[in-house]
Formats: structure tokens, C-alpha cells, sequence
């Protein structure tokens, strides 16, 4: 609201001078705006759209006093009476700022983003010192599912402002956005894909599950014995089961173009108390590409003894006061071991210098020299030389380059590169499943490192706790969830969102009485919400109390705001299972049907099997036994190649 006070100030300053020159102007004019002024004042804002529509009935030729009414309705949410006022306007001055930007701004609040987007980049070009025309137009762009063009006008927002918090929240909205839908798509059309098993693993290995995450990784050297990285991630895994000489046989077997080995190498001297040896590999790898080592600190110290990382941490401090170290390595390498990581690298609004490093064209031959040497910083150099931009441009059409361009960004810490090339590679079908790979793990760190500063600027705001605690639960983290949840509903006790995403935990935590009451409580604030009606059915379904689900799954299913599209198969399944439990086969076979697409395991098509076979429809039955017998046959197949490769690991061993 000050940014509309300040507006709106301007305006009238504007339109003073404008009614000054006029040697007609009648009395009750005057008065009209005075008391206009007085409204505003008062934050009556209707009052003042009042005088003022009743102004413009004197003087329908000046373009500031349109966009005046236009922003009094827009402060009382009056947003189509406020967009004809700045049409209004508009059509008398096209190049005036305000109605530009409100017109866009107002067209999102009616969820017409496309319609909103001509008029806010009108508005960018009119203005480009102020952050609000970028921020509006990154919405807009979020709400169209535009990832890429979100992200760009989140990063022009930031240029202008690096100290928005709502370019930053925005920014790590767009990749998590883009991680989702990648997510599926990635499920979608390449489930049993190296790609989407590599991604599983490292789930599984962020929730500490070692094991399952070891037959996963297994199972991606099975289906593409040179995924990049692979044996060095499943050293690392070994390590983390203190398996020493798996993990030593894993390093050794990983190929040049993979640095991650090296740290590996590196863990194992640490592990064998050789300080010297360890740091002599860290420092080789320093010189041959230091974004890598800052990049990828993690993974020489995590799950080190706590010993081992304080006498290393000591031997580095040491090595560096007598010159044997750069202070550049030796400063976040001893600040890791000691548990204070310097900030993740931050490509999220900027462009590094080492990327831009280089004059002429981009280099694909000497990229690609330098990602098989394991110069993933190079590599990147290699290819973005100059101009980012540019070069970027000049690449297009080359699918290949992009690809190399996605995997080498990110191993170097060049997030949100990384994410752009994997977004341009994705043009070209043959490697849409490696560019869907890139980009999710280039968003992944992206969200985080937006995140990151939105908490440092707003430390304990509710927001910060909300993110935090869905971050929490995606990861299966629960009782970190809840503690976030309920920071956050504290701080806004009337916000529905913290109280979904508390019950959601308390769901999965097999709490369901406290996770039934939360989502009622949310639901008394927010009784449209399609979410929130769809957790209380499911919540009731797996209580069996099936006549108060259905009541909540319709509502999900036709509340005024509708339901994401990839939940909208659960749903149905869900209001079929309540419709099969009482006694409605053939409603529920419609559900059921509706709902197939999130069937993979066969149980939706076993449970139409038994109401076609209830029902005498034995073709019918047959038919969906069939796919019974397929998804489990797929299933049966997935899970025999990773026994398979865990029986040839094994007898590596032995």
C-alpha cells in the first residue's frame, strides 16, 4: 500500500498541475478533488474512487485521472471497475507507467494471466528501475507454467532490487514449480529410466536410507553402466555403511570425465588418517576446477567422524599459515569440516566471472575435451564465452551442446545455467529424459539457495517456516515438518496453508485423529480450498468412514478454485473406493476410470475387476486382470534388476 500512496500521490501532483493551466475549470471540480485527497488520506478508498468518478464526468481527457480512479478501485478490489479505468487511461497516454503496470497486475488478481503479461512487459520497458513490472510479470509467468521466462523476470526483479524478498520467495516458487512438473514427467515417460532411478536414489540417501538408495544406484549402473557419477555416488554410499573397500573399488572404477572420484579418493586417505594424501587430492582437484571442489564439499565431510573432520580441519588450518595450502581452498574447506559451510555458491541472479571468461564464439570441441578431463568448470567457460546470452543464442538448435552445457553448469555450481541449458535441450525429444534430469537437480539447488536468502531477509516470517516444513515433508522428515507447521500457524494463526501442511504430516505419520482435526480446523478458514477438502475424504476413507469422505471428495472435486491436475486422479479413486464401499458399483467403475492414470501397481484395476465380476461383466473383468498382471509383471521386472545387481555386487565382494 505505500507503493500506492506514493503512486497515487505523483498522479495527483501530475494532474494539479494539468487543472492549473485550465482557465475553465469549475468550482465543484476542485472540491471533488480535494475530497478526494482527504479520502485517500483516511484510507477511504472507496470514498475517494466515489469523487473521483464523479471528477472524470468533468474532465474525460486527462489520462492521470483515470489511472486515479483506477488505483482507488484497485485498492477496494474493484479489479474490473479498475481495469476499464486504466484502459481508460491508456488510451489516452499509451506510454503513462501506472495503468501498464495495474492493468497487468490486475488482470492476474482475475487470473487472466495472459492477458496480463503484454501490459506488464509495456511496463518493464516503460520503467526499468522498478522491481514491481518484473515481480508482477514472474507471477504471471508462474501461473502459465512459463518456467523459464518466470525464472528470467525474477532475476531482472532481483538485478534491480537484490533485497526483495518477494523476487527471492518467487524464484524458489519457480523451481520448485519446475521440479514438480519435471518430476512427473520424468515419471511419466521415463520410470524405469536411469534418470528417474538416479533421482530416487538421492532421496533416499538425503533421508539417510543407505541401503535402498545403494540397490537404486545399482540398478542406474544396470541400465547405463557410464551414468555419469554413478560409482563414485555409490562409493559414497558405501561409506556411509562404513563398507571401506566397496567404496575404494567404486572410486576406482569411476571414469576421468567424473571429479566427484576424486573427492572420494580424497575421503578415503581421511578415513585412513592420511591428512597429507587427502589434502594433496584436494588440491590437485583445486587447481583443476575449484567450483567443482566448493560445489561439492559436501561429500568429502558428510558422515566423517566428528574426530577425523576436527584433526583434518587443524592439518588444513595448519598447512595453510605456512603457504601450503591457497587461502581460497583452505577457508570453506576447514569451515565445512568444522560444521560452519560457507553459502552455497549463488548463481541464482547473477553470472559467475569464471563462466563468462573467454572472447569469441562457444568452444564445443574444447568443452567437451574438458568434461572428459573432468573440467567441468572449463567446460562451462568452453561454451558460454562473452556474453551469456549471446552465446546461448548461438548454440541454439544444438540440443547436444545444451545437454553438455546442463551437466558441466551443474557439477560447477552454475545452478541456474545449468537449468536454462536443460530447458533448451529439452527441445530435442532424444534427450528429453537427460535434460529432465538436469533441470531437476538444477532446481532443486535453486530453490534452496533462493529460499535461503528469502529466510535471511525474513528470518521468522510465517512464510520462511511454511517452506521450510513442505521442504521437511517431501523428504519423509516429519517430526522436522511438524515443528515448522506449527511455527508457522502460530505466527499466522488465521492462514490455512501451515494447518494443511500440519495435517498432511500428521497423516503420514499415522496420526489421523490429530491429522483429521487440523484439516477441519483448516477448512473452517479456508471451506473452498480443493486441497483441503480432498485431505479430510482421504483422511475419513482410510478411517472407513466413507458417507462424511464423500461429502468432502465432491467438494473437491467441484469447489470454485479447482484441483491441481495431477491430483485429480486421486480424487477419483477416492470417491470410487467410497462409492464401491457403499453398495454403487457403477458409480464407482465411472470413478475408478477416472483415476486410472495414477494406477501403478494395478490396485485401481484390480478393484474394477471385482465390481465388473460383481456386476456378471466378465469381459470386462478379464480385461482389467490383464492389466493387473501387466503392472505387476513391470513391477516384478524392476524389482529383479536390482536383486540381479545387487547378486553381482555381492560376488564382487567375495
Amino acid at each position: 500500500m505505500r507503493t500506492l500512496h506514493s503512486i497515487t500521490l505523483l498522479l495527483l501532483l501530475m494532474a494539479a498541475g494539468v487543472f492549473a493551466q485550465s482557465d475553465d475549470k469549475p468550482d465543484a471540480f476542485d472540491e471533488l478533488l480535494l475530497a478526494a485527497r482527504q479520502a485517500q488520506g483516511k484510507h477511504d478508498y472507496a470514498a475517494a474512487a466515489g469523487y473521483y468518478q464523479r471528477a472524470v464526468r468533468f474532465r474525460a481527457d486527462i489520462p492521470e485521472l483515470w489511472a486515479n480512479l483506477g488505483l482507488m478501485q484497485d485498492a477496494t478490489g474493484s479489479y474490473d471497475d479498475a481495469i476499464a479505468s486504466f484502459r481508460k487511461a491508456r488510451q489516452l497516454e499509451p506510454s503513462l507507467y501506472v495503468p501498464n503496470l495495474f492493468l497487468g497486475v490486475d488482470y492476474l488478481h482475475l487470473n487472466h494471466a495472459h492477458d496480463a503479461v503484454p501490459f506488464l512487459l509495456k511496463a518493464e520497458t516503460l520503467n526499468s528501475s522498478d522491481p514491481e513490472a518484473p515481480l508482477t510479470l514472474g507471477r504471471a509467468y508462474l501461473s502459465l507454467g512459463s518456467f523459464d521466462a518466470a525464472r528470467s523476470a525474477y532475476q531482472r526483479a532481483l538485478a534491480i532490487d537484490p533485497k526483495n524478498g518477494s523476487a527471492w520467495y518467487g524464484l524458489g516458487m519457480v523451481s520448485l514449480k519446475e521440479v514438480e512438473a519435471q518430476g512427473r514427467k520424468l515419471s511419466s515417460d521415463g520410470a524405469n529410466s536411469a534418470y528417474a532411478r538416479a533421482l530416487f536414489a538421492e532421496s533416499l540417501q538425503e533421508q539417510s536410507r543407505f541401503k535402498q538408495a545403494t540397490t537404486e544406484v545399482q540398478a542406474v549402473l544396470v541400465a547405463d553402466p557410464h551414468f555419469l557419477c554413478a560409482h563414485a555416488r555409490l562409493g559414497f554410499l558405501y561409506l556411509a555403511q562404513r563398507q571401506v573397500d566397496d567404496a575404494a573399488r567404486e572410486f576406482s572404477s569411476e571414469t576421468q570425465d567424473c571429479p566427484l572420484a576424486v573427492l572420494g579418493r580424497a575421503r578415503l586417505r581421511l578415513e585412513a588418517d592420511d591428512d597429507s594424501a587427502a589434502l594433496a587430492l584436494l588440491s590437485d582437484l583445486w587447481k583443476n576446477d575449484s567450483g567443482v571442489v566448493l560445489t561439492h564439499l559436501p561429500f568429502l565431510v558428510n558422515d566423517l567422524d566428528f574426530t577425523r573432520k576436527n584433526a583434518f580441519a587443524d592439518f588444513v588450518d595448519r598447512q595453510s599459515s605456512a603457504g601450503g595450502v591457497p587461502a581460497d581452498l583452505s577457508t570453506p574447506l576447514s569451515a565445512a569440516l568444522r560444521g560452519t559451510p560457507q553459502p552455497m555458491k549463488d548463481s541464482v541472479s547473477t553470472n559467475s566471472s569464471e563462466a563468462r571468461k573467454g572472447e569469441g564464439i562457444p568452444s564445443i570441441t574444447a568443452a567437451q575435451a574438458d568434461a572428459h578431463a573432468g573440467r567441468d568448470g572449463r567446460c562451462t567457460a568452453d561454451l558460454t564465452r562473452g556474453n551469456r546470452e549471446l552465446s546461448l543464442s548461438t548454440l541454439r538448435g544444438n540440443a547436444d551442446a545444451f545437454l553438455l552445457l546442463a551437466g558441466c553448469a551443474y557439477m560447477a555450481g552454475e545452478y541456474s545455467l545449468a537449468a536454462r541449458a536443460s530447458y533448451l535441450a529439452a527441445t530435442e525429444p532424444a534427450h528429453e529424459l537427460a535434460a529432465l534430469y538436469w533441470s531437476i537437480k538444477a532446481n532443486e539447488k535453486l530453490a534452496l539457495l533462493a529460499f535461503s536468502h528469502f529466510e535471511e531477509l525474513k528470518p521468522d516470517s510465517p512464510k520462511t517456516h511454511l517452506l521450510l516444513g513442505d521442504m521437511y515433508r517431501q523428504r519423509q522428515q516429519l517430526e522436522e515438518a511438524e515443528k515448522e507447521y506449527k511455527a508457522a500457524a502460530a505466527l499466522a494463526p488465521n492462514d490455512s496453508a501451515a494447518l494443511f501442511g500440519l495435517a498432511s504430516t500428521y497423516s503420514r505419520a499415522a496420526k489421523p485423529e490429530l491429522a483429521l482435526s487440523t484439516a477441519k480446523t483448516a477448512l473452517n478458514m479456508s471451506p473452498e480450498d480443493p486441497d483441503i477438502n480432498l485431505l479430510t475424504g482421504e483422511i475419513l476413507v482410510e478411517q472407513h468412514a466413507w458417507t462424511q469422505a464423500e461429502e468432502y471428495l465432491k467438494h473437491s472435486l467441484n469447489a470454485s478454485h479447482p484441483l491441481k491436475p495431477q491430483m485429480l486422479p486421486h480424487a477419483h479413486v477416492l470417491l470410487g473406493q467410497v462409492y464401491a464401499q457403499t453398495n454403487r458399483p457403477q458409480e464407482a467403475i465411472h470413478e475408478f476410470q477416472m483415476g486410472l492414470s495414477s494406477d501403478d501397481d494395478g490396485t485401481v484395476y484390480y478393484q474394477l475387476a471385482r465390481l465388473y465380476t460383481k456386476l456378471g461383466n466378465k469381459a470386462a473383468a478379464q480385461d482389467a486382470i490383464i492389466h493387473v498382471k501387466e503392472l505387476e509383471r513391470k513391477r516384478r521386472e524392476r524389482a529383479v534388476v536390482a536383486v540381479q545387481d545387487s547378486g553381482a555386487a555381492a560376488a564382487d565382494i567375495q
